[in-house]
């Protein structure tokens, strides 16, 4: 199988080796043989659980920006079932990876940021890996899978010598545990030669370090390492990909890819960018942080080295890819890959995730495997809660009580099934999104509405929620809003 390596490549060798690669794919369950245990067998699948760090749908399968170079991306959506609209929880890290992680909504849990650790919350809760191991199979994990303090210095007294601080409160879920080392990080920074005043991690430039330093690579590698190997239980592996999480330090090789003068931009209103948007919609954008990108020349530039951190992001996967493909495991491995949250790049005047609008909430969502369709896009509205209930299923997990997302396992056998099931996201309290397959519907803890439909305004510019001939719309929606929090 061809590698997923950037080096000495041009965009059409990537994209040319991405279709060749897919082409492997074709057939009823994907690249893979039947599996046992969905087939009736003994064995329950393998799983390969890659969770990637603010990775919005700027991948070639979601068609989220016309210049992202993505084959690895491109090969697993063609392996398997790739979801068009699927939605996260809650848009940062913590409180989406704690309800993935235990299928409990953050309205549920009262988990809604990145500064509660799970436990404080969730106490008695059984994590998905938890799960797994609990019922026979090897856990092993390695990277960002579970929300923790990333080491980069200046960190926390209490962290410096535990780069994952939360990780021993989750201890129990793994029999092995890779925890990332800290990053190589510039001598000189901000890197990007602007003081936006959001922190050291708000920065970007050029990674000098040697690939083999990177942690994202270690944990390529550690995973792949793992999927070489024959395993005398059922292994579930969970890989964390930190990038394209800032700061977005990249190999040079990466940002080759893109010709800065090349680079389109995120669309814009080219007007009142925020038109429209209540006080509790505007609360979450960051027009300071726009602005100073803008005035200081770098907006574009950060648009090419995101695009370059997704990019390396993918190099990654392809790494794993290759070698499920090429070890013992591929008839019988179902790959889960998503994103906790996405990510704005200026739109709506609004720098990282954060809001409840479709940059920061729509997410990669993917499952291959053996009896899962394969090369096929779904167009129904899911939710990553639905991830736990649906490995459970497959694999024949005993259903911790309280799961409040629902199996999609109907849309692995047919992407197109019948499936009426709105999406919701929550960003602090008080503060939902309802994500239908044409609506979206926002209420903040104040009142105020946003409504957009996305068959004619994709880029949410142009709020419904007043017009009263769309009260119907609103109502229907509105009634799968969290009942409290």
């Amino acid at each position: 199988m061809a590698k997923d390596s950037a080096k000495g490549v041009t965009r059409r060798t990537v994209m040319a080796g991405a279709t060749a690669a897919a082409a492997l794919a074709g057939g009823a369950g994907g690249a893979f043989g039947a599996a046992p245990a969905l087939l009736g067998g003994q064995r329950p699948p393998n799983v390969l659980f890659i969770c990637v760090d603010d990775l919005n749908d700027w991948i070639a399968p979601l068609r989220g920006h016309p210049d992202a170079i993505t084959p690895a991306f491109d090969r697993l959506a063609r392996m398997g079932v790739n979801f068009q609209r699927a939605y996260c929880p809650a848009p940062v890290c913590n409180a989406c990876r704690t309800a993935v992680l235990t299928g409990v909504a953050p309205a549920t849990s009262g988990l809604y940021d990145n500064l509660t650790p799970l436990r404080t919350r969730l106490p008695d809760a059984v994590t998905l890996p938890q799960a797994f191991r609990e019922a026979g199979y090897k856990s092993v994990g390695g990277g960002k899978v579970f929300h923790g303090s990333f080491a980069y210095p200046p960190f926390p007294e209490h962290a410096r010598n535990a780069p994952w601080v939360w990780m021993s409160q989750v201890s129990e879920a793994w029999d092995e545990y890779l925890a990332f080392p800290p990053e190589p990080i510039p001598e000189n920074r901000p890197a990007v030669g602007l003081d936006l005043g959001a922190g050291p991690q708000f920065d970007w430039g050029v990674e000098t370090a040697a690939e083999d330093e990177l942690p994202d690579v270690q944990l390529a590698r550690f995973t792949a390492s793992q999927l070489r190997q024959r395993h005398d239980k059922p292994l579930f592996l969970a890989a964390g990909i930190y990038r394209p999480h800032l700061p977005w330090y990249v190999p040079q090789r990466f940002l080759d890819l893109y010709p800065v003068d090349r680079v389109r931009m995120p669309p814009m209103r080219n007007g009142d960018e925020l038109a429209g948007v209540p006080p509790g919609g505007r609360a979450n954008t960051s027009p300071g942080i726009h602005d100073k990108i803008v005035k200081g020349g770098k907006w574009r530039d950060a648009v090419r080295t995101y695009l370059a951190s997704v990019s390396f992001a993918d190099h990654c996967l392809g790494m794993m890819l290759d070698a499920l493909w090429e070890g013992p495991n591929r008839d019988n491995t179902l790959v889960v890959l998503w994103s906790d949250n996405g990510w704005h790049l200026g739109e709506k005047l609004h720098w990282r995730k954060f809001t409840l609008w479709e940059q920061a909430t729509r997410v990669p969502f993917m499952i291959a495997g053996p009896g899962v369709a394969a090369w096929r896009n779904s167009p129904r509205t899911v939710n990553l809660l639905d991830i736990f209930p649906t490995l459970a299923e497959l694999c024949g997990l005993k259903t911790p009580a309280g799961l409040e997302g629902r199996s999609i396992a109907p849309l692995l056998r047919d992407p197109d099934a019948a499936w009426d099931h709105p999406s919701v996201s929550t960003w602090l309290e008080g503060n939902h999104s309802v994500r239908s397959e044409r609506w979206r519907y926002i209420r903040y803890h104040d009142g105020g509405e946003e409504l957009y439909d996305h068959t004619v305004d994709p880029n949410e510019w142009n709020n419904l929620a007043g017009k009263p001939e769309l009260a119907a719309v609103k109502a229907d929606l509105a009634r799968h809003l969290p009942a409290k929090g």
